[in-house]
């Protein structure tokens, strides 16, 4: 027997408000649940489940990068909301949905937790079911980050990448701040905060690989005839000893004895040469630890020297998420 239940237009709108589903497939929805609106929600829930389904093995390498930070400024979160294709990255109401997500997530500690909350009626989890559905992508909660502070500031680059930085306390210019910090976060990619947090075996570790990666260079440059890159020593501060530092010193001396340049003029050159070895030798710190790149915004001062800048603050930690 034929379904001859009447479903009006602003049925069908009311569902696509809550659902975000198009036109058609809400109205079928509550053709097929005869105008029951909780029950047309489900039926579209099971939609949702079957495509997932065909899409578990898919990836979801696409997708959008949001960040949030509480009323008063002392926990963010930082989320990626994961997709398939760029294109439904990129969407209006994907992105919408990632920043209602968001702003969910900052009442959570934990991913696991944050997927068995409740959001618009349903876990967070089935949401992401029934939008699968909706959208025609396997969707994820790809990254979740959550960050407390005394204060705390977040930065976005363009939906793809999202940072979050904590810091010892709410200074004047505070937001200021740690928005540099975030945008230095996202555009630099810091993996920790300082030289003093990696481990020694980590560190030698990386002292090989990257002297016999810059050797291998040099037998090609060599080849061509080129100019040879100079091989460190050692790659970060964690390595530079008193004992180091002061042999450093000596032989830079020597360099300048060897110049012939006076000596009552040493004290001018020296403190620029051991600047010079310091910064060929500690390459790891530049790249990986927060305080110790350059800053973005003035590549003549440290991250940490731009910091000192505000008075007594410190960076208490950072976190980072990023679409892919």
């Amino acid at each position: 027997m034929e379904n001859t239940v009447k479903i009006t237009a602003a049925e069908v709108n009311k569902l696509r408000q809550a659902t975000g589903a198009g036109m058609m497939d809400c109205k079928k929805a509550l053709v097929e649940a005869g105008g029951d609106f909780d029950k047309a929600i489900e039926v579209l829930r099971k939609k949702g489940q079957k495509v997932a389904e065909k899409r578990a093995d898919r990836d979801s390498s696409e997708g959008a990068a949001v960040a949030k930070v509480n009323a008063d400024a002392t926990s963010g979160v930082a989320i990626v909301l994961g997709c398939e294709t760029d294109f439904v990255g990129k969407n209006e109401n994907f992105v919408k949905l990632a920043n209602d997500l968001a702003y969910a997530a900052l009442n959570y500690n934990t991913k696991e937790e944050f997927l068995a909350s409740e959001f618009g009626g349903m876990t967070v989890a089935d949401k992401l079911i029934e939008q699968t559905g909706v959208i025609g992508e396997k969707l994820d909660i790809t990254s979740f980050e959550k960050l407390d502070a005394p204060f705390v500031g977040q930065y976005v680059h363009i939906n793809k990448i999202a940072a979050l930085v904590g810091l010892s306390a709410k200074v004047d210019n505070a937001e200021v701040l740690v928005k540099d910090l975030a945008m230095q976060v996202a555009s630099m990619g810091a993996t920790t905060l300082s030289y003093k947090d990696f481990d020694p075996a980590f560190v030698a570790s990386e002292t090989e690989a990257r002297i016999a990666v810059i050797e291998k260079d040099n037998e090609e440059l060599a080849r061509l005839g080129k100019t040879l890159k100079n091989v460190p020593k050692y790659i970060s501060m964690a390595q530079l000893t008193p004992e180091v530092l002061a042999q450093a010193e000596e032989d830079a001396k020597a360099e300048l004895k060897a110049e012939g340049k006076p000596e009552q003029i040493w004290d001018r050159i020296l403190p620029g040469k051991m600047e010079r070895f310091i910064s060929d030798n500690t390459t790891l710190d530049q790249e990986q630890c927060l305080l110790d790149q350059k800053f973005i915004k003035d590549e003549k001062k440290t991250v940490a020297e731009y910091v000192t800048s505000y008075g007594d603050v410190k960076v208490t930690g950072f976190k980072r998420a990023t679409v892919g």
